[in-house]
Formats: C-alpha cells, structure tokens, sequence
C-alpha cells in the first residue's frame, strides 16, 4: 500500500478500542515471531518492524476478506501504545479488527501480544482513495457489512492533531532516503519514517526501553529524490520529530512515556 495521506476532518480518539464484544465481528489472527531484522542492540522489536507487523497483518486481512473494490487504502495516521517492548525471539500473535469508521476513512486496531509478556496496543487511521485520483471515496457498502459489526457504530474523523512546526531549539540533519526505503508504488514506505524515529531515540534508550506511546501522522508523502531534513527535539523526557522537505513538514513524530 502507498503510505500517501489524504485531506480530512474532525479529530482522532486517545482511546484504543478493545476487542469487540460481539462474537460474530470479523477479527484477523495472525503470529509472527520477532527475528534478527526486528530488533535493536538491546534486542527490542524496533518501531519500524512493529509498523512492518501492522502492515503485513492488514494486507493479510485484506487479502482473506474477499472483498474486490478499484480503491486503494492510504495510512493518515499510526498509534504504537508500547506497554511492554516485545523482545528479540519472542513469538507475538496478532489479532485487527475495525475500530470505527468515518465517510471516506476507518480506523484498524491490532493487537500484539507476546509470549513472554510483550505487549503493544496500535490503531492506525487509513483513508480510502480512488487510486485514479488519489482522493478520498466513500467507503464501499460491501466494506461496511464485513467489518462494521466490529466497528460497533464508532465514528471517527482524520484529522492530524501534531504540531507540524518543528521547535526553535531543534536539531536538525539529512536524512538521506535509501532505494530500500521505497514501496512498489514507488513511494517511501512508512517503516521507513519509522527508523528515522528509532535513529533520534538511540539518543535516550531509557525512553524505549520502558512503556511508551509512539505517534506518527503523514501530512504529505515523501517521494523518490526528495532532500529530506530530520529536525528534533526533547521535551520533558518527550521527543517529537519532524521529517521536511524544502521547510515544509510532511511527517510529525511525538514518542512520550506512559
């Protein structure tokens, strides 16, 4: 899937959703086990193969669903609530599910759990687009009879919350875009915005070694030879982070303790 976000309205839940409470919602298990690729020097999953673990179990999902639509599913918005970092070797089972919809945009939970106690929570906000146009479409009816039971009626709104405007006080760097970093639409994917995230953190591993929320929201895609500037900044144990291209922001990054 292309990680290009689209326009919306209204603003996003703090809460996560549970798994639904009527037995005949649509509920996807997959497991994975976290390998040599996923972790740190420390051997925790890292935030970019956690978004990799997201991704695959909804394109999975997806994939098993039977539904046949000419739209496309562009990310907004990505929530990695870290109770307890899973760890290198763990095996994690997955379980997505629609969290709520909106008119042209729905929410997908997934939730991790591993085997020795790793724990991750996450909500991602996808808007649905015409792939011609690239502009958000209502979501199909055949969409909302498989997954709205699990949606239980929640309505939800995409629009971004995060401070684009990086702080006065922030560092600043390239980060220089790899041909790894590009999806087969020919767009930066988005684990790769995540290791930018992972590469500031190293800075205070305390942060995510412990419980954390990691926030990331897509504001314009990064494309193919784009000179892209990682701008930073910690605030009372927080980061936020900005990726910009020619001093616009395209992503905005808050990694906060729980």
């Amino acid at each position: 899937m292309s990680e290009r976000a689209a326009e919306g309205d209204g603003s996003p839940s703090t809460d996560l959703v549970l798994l639904p409470a009527d037995p005949t919602a649509r509920v996807y298990r997959a497991e994975r086990r976290v390998r040599l690729g996923d972790a740190d020097p420390t051997g925790r999953l890292r935030l970019d193969a956690a978004a990799r673990y997201l991704h695959d179990v909804s394109n999975d999902d997806s994939g098993d669903s039977g539904l046949v639509d000419d739209g496309s599913w562009v990310v907004r918005r990505t929530e990695l609530d870290v109770l307890v970092p899973a760890r290198m070797m763990e095996r994690v089972a997955l379980a997505t599910w629609c969290g709520g919809t909106g008119a042209r945009w729905a929410e997908r939970r997934v939730s991790i759990e591993g085997h020795r106690g790793g724990r991750i929570e996450a909500n991602a906000l996808w808007v649905y687009v015409d792939l011609a146009t690239m502009l958000p479409k209502r979501l199909d009816p055949s969409f909302l009879q498989l997954y709205g039971t699990a949606a239980a009626g929640r309505t939800i709104t995409s629009r971004l919350v995060l401070d684009p405007t990086p702080s006065a006080a922030a560092d600043r760097r390239p980060w220089p875009l790899r041909r790894t970093d590009l999806d087969v639409l020919g767009h930066v994917n988005n684990a790769a915005y995540w290791a930018a995230v992972e590469e500031v953190l190293a800075e205070r591993p305390a942060l995510a070694a412990g419980p954390h929320r990691a926030t990331l929201e897509f504001a314009k895609p990064i494309e193919p030879g784009d000179h892209v500037e990682m701008a930073w900044a910690w605030t009372d144990g927080a980061l936020s982070l900005w990726l910009q291209v020619g001093g616009t922001t395209h992503a905005t990054a808050v990694i906060a303790p729980r």
